[in-house]
Parts: C-alpha cells; sequence; structure tokens
C-alpha cells in the first residue's frame, strides 16, 4: 500500500496531488477549486483515496463540496480509485468519456485484466479492489461540452490517442489543459537543464500516433498557457513541448518498425527508447545521472514499447514517416 504523499497549490485554484503511485512526483490528480464547490481530474487508485480527502480539508473543502470526478480515461494510475472515492464524496457525478464509462460501472474486466498482466497479488498491493461507480452517479461528455463549476467554465474535448476512451480538460480560468495522459508525461525528476523532458505515453492497446498528433494540434488551438500533466504536474510552453512530442512519435514510429517482427522485439525496442532518451537528456544538458536516469525511466520505456508493438501490429494504422 502507498503512503499519503504531499499537495501543493500551483495557483488560480489548482492543486496538484501526489496520488503516491510508484515514487514520489510519477502520477498525480487534480483539485479544481471554484466559489466552494470543486471538482477533481483522475483520481489515481484507492490508496489515492485518503491523500485526496487530506488535500480537500486542507484547502477549507468539505467532502460535501465536491461536485464532479473526472477521469481523463480509465487506466488503473489515473482511475482506479474513482469508485472508493465516490463513496466518500456524498454530492459528486462522475464526468467520463462514453466509451470508458461501462468499465467504471462494472470494473471487473479491469480488473481481470490487470490480475492477468501484473498477477492479482500485485494489483492489490498496486490499485486495490476495484469498486464500481453506480450508474446512477456518472454520465458521459460529449466532444466540446463546457461544463460550468460553479462558475467557472471547464471545457472537454474527445483527446484520442493515447487512448479511444480519453478526453482532455481545457480551464478558462487558468488557460490551462488538464491532459491526462494525451500531451505526454513529463517527469520533475528531470528538471534543471535547458527545457523539461517530454516523451509521448504510447501505452497499450489504443495507441494510435495519427489520432496522437491531432489531439496536440486541437489542444494548442486555444493557445494554453501551461499544461497540467498527469506524469507530473505543470509546464509551461505548450506550443514548444508540442514540438517535441510531434519529432519524439515520429523517432517512435521509425524504432518501431525497425524492431517489430523481429526477435527479441520488445527487449530491442525498450532498449532503442532508452536509448533515445538519453539523447534527449543530453540534448536538453539534464543534470541528472544517466544511470539514475535509466532507472527512473525503464518502466516507461518498456510500457511504451509494449504500446508501440500492439500498434505496429495491428491492421489498421496509417502514419508518415518523416524521411
Amino acid at each position: 500500500m502507498h503512503k499519503s504523499t504531499p499537495y501543493q497549490y500551483l495557483g488560480d485554484g489548482i492543486t496538484v496531488i501526489d496520488t503516491g503511485l510508484e515514487r514520489p512526483r510519477f502520477a498525480a490528480c487534480y483539485l479544481i477549486e471554484s466559489n466552494g464547490h470543486a471538482a477533481i481530474f483522475d483520481s489515481g487508485t484507492n490508496y489515492s483515496v485518503p491523500v485526496i480527502l487530506d488535500t480537500l480539508a486542507a484547502r477549507g473543502l468539505t467532502r460535501e463540496n465536491v461536485r464532479y470526478v473526472i477521469p481523463s480515461h480509465v487506466h488503473l494510475d489515473h482511475a482506479g480509485g474513482v469508485g472508493a472515492l465516490l463513496r466518500e464524496l456524498p454530492n459528486a457525478r462522475v464526468l467520463a468519456h462514453a466509451r470508458g464509462m461501462r468499465h467504471l460501472i462494472d470494473p471487473s474486466v479491469l480488473q481481470a485484466s490487470a490480475e492477468g498482466v501484473y498477477g492479482a497479488d500485485v494489483v492489490a498491493q498496486v490499485y486495490g479492489s476495484l469498486v464500481p461507480v453506480p450508474a446512477t452517479r456518472i454520465r458521459a461528455l460529449t466532444d466540446g461540452e463546457y461544463v460550468d463549476l460553479n462558475g467557472r467554465a471547464l471545457y472537454f474535448i474527445d483527446s484520442p490517442g493515447h487512448a479511444y476512451h480519453h478526453v482532455a480538460l481545457y480551464d478558462e480560468a487558468s488557460a490551462s489543459w488538464f491532459t491526462g495522459d494525451c500531451f505526454g508525461v513529463s517527469y520533475r525528476d528531470f528538471d534543471g537543464g535547458k527545457a523539461p523532458l517530454i516523451c509521448p505515453a504510447t501505452t497499450p492497446t489504443q495507441f494510435d500516433p495519427v489520432a496522437a498528433k491531432a489531439t496536440i494540434a486541437r489542444m494548442l488551438e486555444r493557445a494554453p498557457r501551461a499544461m497540467l500533466l498527469t506524469h507530473y504536474s505543470r509546464i509551461e510552453q505548450p506550443a514548444e513541448h508540442a514540438q517535441t512530442l510531434v519529432r519524439l512519435l515520429d523517432t517512435l514510429v521509425a524504432l518501431t518498425r525497425q524492431h517489430a517482427g523481429r526477435p527479441n522485439a520488445l527487449a530491442n525496442l525498450t532498449e532503442a527508447i532508452q536509448r533515445m532518451l538519453a539523447e534527449e537528456l543530453d540534448r536538453l544538458a539534464c543534470p541528472i545521472s544517466r544511470d539514475l536516469a535509466r532507472s527512473l525511466l525503464r518502466l516507461d520505456a518498456q510500457i511504451n514499447a509494449m504500446g508501440l508493438l500492439v500498434w505496429v501490429e495491428s491492421a489498421a494504422h496509417s502514419y508518415p514517416i518523416k524521411q
């Protein structure tokens, strides 16, 4: 079980909460406040619920103040704790992508799938037993929908690329996007160089590079001031990071086509991604040791490689590689 970990108020009525997964500053959820009411974007796991409740109290909010719980998508690091959290928030409703709703109402398939990959003991330790969301307390978000949080406008888009059941939330008050995984990952461990390290998140099983690039472009249309990532926290200069993400998507696709279908494809692609990230760290003059960087990025490199191989081996894909 993970220990509760700190939260940080970012300004503009937004608090980032470390959900305690894997290591500090690895995964987050967000508290959004507006005139005494609140929403929570992403939930972390069952074991994240206590720190979320502690953060509410620290911000002077009661559990009754929370109106919405909004998972970006149903991967367990983002939504594994939605049902357990909702039991503590009597007035909250879940807002989710239509394609993900059934897995929140009946999480048995998610639970069984995770146990099949990681084993029941690991799932129990990392995520806990998933709690269903009552069908009466959840509704689907539509693309382009505005939701009013007691005077604060939240704008949602369908944001595929990482997953087909992914939503992103634009907050007009802060001119920021809550991105889930559709704007990549950027861990604060690698700050201190010329710019933050950022990399696409190509997790199985619904990664689509064409859709990922389209989602990034659509998010930039609002000229946001910042992106609020689940992995991890606030990054500025979105346009510059978007260029990096698109460039790395091209690189990842090229590497995948180079290794797919050959012996030891997963291991070799994982190693190629590690080398790509090491080159990025060198380009950014990141001060972290390369051995530590490799250790911190090992899980991401392997999971990204898995998702890329699932994508390239699927029948329906078409993506132009820059020559």
